[in-house]
């Protein structure tokens, strides 16, 4: 980075730690970005799932040109009738018409919020979750981040990233991730339950499907609505285009963000209209946004919704996953866990982690820890890397953990 350039970085944007990688990008393409001297670096972590396309797919760009020729921002949400947000929100539907082992009670989801990040997509799934059932109790797990806005950072699960907000939300009650008898603390009073399918931010965390199923049981039991998060997973990520086809399990209020624009700012609360329609009347306009499903970046998530599955990448994730696994063996590594493109390499401590991720990022790979275990070495690159780069790049975390 240039002396001037980096000293204005950390003059004028404000930090969000003491220890930023300060690394200066000056282009991306496909799994690489480049340095502003030409340096090369894999990215593994695909901006934290959200490249799944690549960086700069040719069909998202041209999705975005084609767009920003027609209008950008016209009105606030769910005012004018917009193409690019009718076309995505049928695409979005399409993709949920599945037969579950485990239905909802409300049905199939057909309706859709669009926002402009994940924690807005949490946000609005919660003040539904309340308006529809008239409850305030929360339940979700420990270990999980659901976001950073005071009523997502109320239901995340690391009191250590809370205590300096509180008072946060009150009724918020905390079970273990796959762990049966806490299910017990779903009752009357819980307006929902809120979950990754697969645990993101503790490391990659995969519960049986048997837990899935006994978990909406429980909620249909006592009439409170499951919160699929799958920011993280969605869109490809862990080999089936939502994670919960894994486990034959359908939510009530599913969320999507990251992975979802191709790179561009979006996410989405979606359930049945049965559901949304609370927000229509006492009081009207429950939920509203200026930019939330803005054209452009609805444009480009079409683009990346149809690449992904045209591609058939999310398919493809396995047998990605399964070559990183085969080739990612080194006596600093216990265990490589996961599916698809979300794994966690597992290390003795962060005392091990960190030197090494440091090591990749000076010879060009890009890494990082996870915020809930740092003792895991999160890899989750673009959905479109080849057997190729998969072998060049753990090629070289290989011999930076020497």
């Amino acid at each position: 980075m240039h002396l001037n350039q980096r000293q204005l970085f950390f003059d004028h944007l404000a930090q969000t730690s003491d220890f930023p990688l300060a690394l200066e990008i000056d282009r991306a393409e496909g799994v690489f970005l480049y340095g502003a001297n030409g340096k090369r670096y894999f990215d593994l972590i695909s901006g934290i799932a959200v490249s799944n396309v690549g960086h700069r797919h040719p069909e998202v760009l041209a999705a975005i040109n084609d767009q920003l020729d027609k209008y950008m921002h016209l009105m606030v949400y769910g005012e004018y009738v917009q193409s690019p947000q009718v076309k995505l929100a049928e695409a979005l539907v399409e993709t949920l018409a599945l037969d579950c082992v485990a239905p909802s009670p409300f049905g199939l989801i057909d309706s859709v919020y669009f926002t402009n990040s994940g924690t807005e997509a949490v946000e609005g799934a919660m003040k539904l979750a309340k308006r529809f059932t008239g409850r305030y109790e929360f339940v979700s797990c420990f270990d999980a981040y659901h976001g950073a806005t005071q009523g997502a950072l109320s239901i995340s699960g690391a009191e250590f990233f809370k205590r300096n907000f509180r008072p946060l939300l009150p009724g918020v009650k905390q079970i273990r991730h796959g762990h049966l008898p806490d299910l017990e603390q779903i009752t009357c009073r819980t307006a929902a339950v809120i979950i990754e399918v697969i645990g993101g931010e503790s490391g990659v965390r995969i519960p049986s499907a048997y837990y899935f199923k006994a978990l909406r049981q429980r909620c249909t039991e006592v009439g409170a609505l499951l919160i699929f998060d799958e920011i993280q997973t969605g869109f490809g990520r862990t080999g089936h285009f939502w994670a919960f086809e894994g486990v034959d399990v359908y939510p009530d209020i599913l969320l999507s963000a990251k992975g979802m624009g191709g790179g561009m700012p979006i996410g989405a609360f979606m359930a049945s209209t049965q559901l949304m329609t609370v927000f229509r009347n006492n009081p009207i306009l429950g939920h509203i946004t200026t930019f939330g499903g803005h054209p452009v970046s609805c444009a480009a998530s079409l683009a990346t919704l149809r690449v992904i599955r045209f591609q058939k990448l999310a398919e493809n994730a396995h047998a990605k996953g399964a070559l990183i696994k085969s080739l990612l063996v080194h006596p600093k590594i216990k265990e490589v866990r996961g599916q698809g493109l979300m794994l966690a390499a597992e290390m003795e401590s962060f005392a091990v982690l960190k030197p090494a991720i440091d090591r990749c990022i000076l010879a060009g790979v890009i890494t990082d820890w996870f915020l809930f275990c740092d003792n895991s070495m999160r890899i989750a690159p673009p959905l479109t890397i080849s057997e190729a780069e998969i072998r060049e790049a753990v090629g070289i975390v290989l011999g930076e953990l020497a």
